[in-house]
């Protein structure tokens, strides 16, 4: 009988935002798993020294400079992923950022950052690996979105929410029109998670009250990799649409 392991071990991966917190952690569990991992992100020297830390624990990884806003760089991650390692199994559209504030602060350059990572940035990487997945007949898609997907997060994160309702959406249609292709999606929405998107607030206030929030209630980010790994390790026919995991004290 095959095992759950088996499932994992030689599939190449693709994460975003793999430079730290959720992406960083998730490639990091898919690498111990015998996948071969392709992280992406912006900080270069933060990825080369994940690759390092994977090879020297036996796995096989590359890194690749990656703006997840700008779709040629995401045709190119594919381009080089397949180069190196002559396919693509699974995309981890992880790249996300949580700027907040209230709507009457009118920070539209930050409303337009975030529509263009978190929305953009999840249809461009999709874009980029169903073509290759619909031809291998094989293939997962794993969005990650957020508890703010399903309730709005008032009075701060309403366009965040709008993005994480989007990628729900995206997944759900997604997952619709791929079925009998034998490419698999699957939605992760978190709660409060350890990650770096807790500190991209320009707005003071905001950015405190984030930070209590985050003090009293987040949990480490191996909480959403072990969610990805669950939903990736399954035989071939089982599709896990959708998880939504929050630490037990977190209300919202």
């Amino acid at each position: 009988m095959t095992s759950l392991q088996d499932n994992i071990a030689g599939k190449v991966a693709i994460v975003t935002g793999a430079s730290s917190g959720l992406g960083e952690s998730t490639a990091r569990h898919l690498a111990a798993r015998g996948a071969k991992v392709v992280l992406a992100a912006r900080r270069t020297d933060r990825l080369d020294a994940v690759v390092a830390d994977i090879r020297e624990a036996g796995g096989e990884a590359i890194a690749v400079a990656t703006d997840v806003a700008k779709r040629a760089d995401l045709e190119r991650l594919v381009a080089k992923t397949v180069e190196a390692f002559g396919r693509v199994d699974v995309l981890v559209n992880n790249a996300g950022v949580m700027p907040l504030s209230r709507l009457d602060k009118l920070k539209v350059d930050e409303w337009d950052r975030t529509i263009d990572v978190n929305i953009k940035g999840v249809l461009y990487g999709i874009a980029a690996v169903l073509p290759r997945m619909q031809a291998q007949g094989s293939g997962h898609i794993v969005n990650i979105a957020s508890i703010a997907g399903h309730k709005v997060f008032t009075p701060i994160g309403t366009v965040y929410s709008a993005t994480k309702h989007s990628v729900r959406a995206i997944s759900e249609g997604l997952r619709v029109e791929v079925g009998g292709s034998g490419v698999r999606v699957t939605v992760v929405s978190p709660g409060a998670v350890e990650s770096e998107l807790k500190f991209g607030s320009t707005d003071a206030e905001s950015a405190a009250g984030v930070k209590a929030f985050y003090d009293a209630n987040q949990i480490p980010a191996d909480s959403v990799a072990r969610a990805v790994v669950y939903a990736v390790e399954q035989p071939a026919q089982v599709d896990i649409n959708e998880v939504v995991l929050r630490p037990v004290t977190q209300e919202f």
